[in-house]
């Protein structure tokens, strides 16, 4: 697979199968996303992977916790801007509304759409999990190394034949987290992801999130 395959291909994927992932293979992602570019080579990020017993235990906690706290512990960051506009506003909208729509769950069933978020707390059943931290002393431009190294993670594991769904609704839940991954004070937790083998057999399957056109995003100066 070639650089733009494994682009077109990453998608969130949200159905996997009960397979597992090689720990052979994640450790050769995870060495390899390490070249991800970072200013002054600062390299902010950190990785924790959960797998086996102790994924199940987290999957376990958080059930019970998602019932306790559904609207979750408070985040650290804003997840979005708090005065979203448009074009952003729209686009997040559309995307929750097609990925309901393959679902056949309706605008007006709130109970069953805050049944599938929560789906999101047991990784849509993934064998394995990733967890980014960082450094509450880094600001943005240290963030958005940590989005570098995480679109290598996604990539990478395109080429062995993996997916992934990204996932900053663990923002939602930073001390539960950072107790079980034995956060030091200093770190804070910026996003989780699940990662497995797809399962092609589902409606989310289907989904390709829209994006915008070249020329709405992108200008050409003196070419």
């Amino acid at each position: 697979m070639n650089v733009y395959e494994a682009v077109a291909s990453r998608r969130s994927v949200r159905e996997f199968l009960d397979r597992p992932v090689s720990p052979e293979v994640i450790r050769r992602v995870l060495q390899e996303a390490l070249r991800a570019p970072s200013g002054g080579n600062l390299q902010p990020w950190h990785l924790h992977v959960v797998g086996g017993e102790r994924l199940d235990e987290l999957k376990s906690i958080m059930r019970t916790r998602v019932q306790e706290m559904p609207t979750g512990e408070g985040t650290e960051y804003d997840i979005y801007p708090r005065e979203l506009v448009a074009p952003y506003r729209d686009r997040r909208f559309a995307v929750g509304e097609a990925m309901y729509a393959h679902l056949g769950i309706p605008r007006e069933d709130k109970a069953a759409r805050r049944e599938w978020f929560a789906r999101n707390y047991q990784f849509f059943g993934a064998p394995l999990a990733l967890f980014c931290t960082v450094d509450r002393r880094m600001g943005p431009p240290q963030w958005s190394d940590l989005g570098m190294v995480l679109q290598n993670v996604m990539l990478l594991l395109r080429a062995e034949g993996l997916d992934s769904c990204p996932q900053e609704c663990w923002a939602m839940y930073p001390q539960t987290i950072g107790k079980f991954i034995a956060l030091p004070p200093e770190r804070m937790l910026f996003t989780g992801m699940a990662i497995g083998y797809a399962d092609r057999s589902k409606p989310l399957d289907a989904l390709v999130t829209e994006r915008a056109p070249l020329d709405e995003v992108a200008e050409f100066i003196g070419i």
